[in-house]
């Protein structure tokens, strides 16, 4: 585990994310993703315990996108800011494959990111914190 109590680094980069539900099909950003999770920012509400698959894409300088990366996972928090609404998923098991393509995912974004994944310390030796309402998320 990391210094941050955290079983995964989370790499604090925004990568565009479809989520689909039962009857929904919604479009929105990444605020930051691990081999665990992600927490994204979508327009509605999304009720806790709910089933999701979601596709997360690279998003390039020319705004150009990758594949669609498809993760199965679980609502575990959903908090209103602003109009928007900052949801935490959880994955659940990965098979291998997609176990592979998300760490090579994961590998660009920690490349891509400013500065270090949100738990890693900064340059003057203090700890970066992840200051979202996402800490509940693992």
């Amino acid at each position: 585990m990391s210094r941050s109590g955290r079983e995964y680094p989370r790499y604090a980069h925004e990568a565009a994310v479809t989520l689909y539900a039962p009857g929904l099909a919604l479009t929105g950003r990444t605020r930051n993703m691990s081999r665990g999770g992600l927490s994204a920012t979508l327009l509605p509400a999304i009720p806790i315990g709910t089933d999701v698959e979601i596709d997360v894409q690279l998003v390039f300088h020319d705004n150009r996108q990758s594949e669609p990366l498809r993760l199965s996972g679980r609502v575990v928090w959903c908090t209103p800011i602003d109009e928007d609404h900052q949801i935490g998923i959880q994955f659940r098991a990965l098979d291998r494959q997609t176990a592979e393509y998300l760490t090579m995912f994961l590998r660009y974004l920690g490349e891509r990111a400013e500065p270090p994944p949100a738990e890693e310390a900064s340059s003057d030796g203090d700890a970066v914190a992840a200051v979202s309402l996402d800490d509940r998320f693992r």
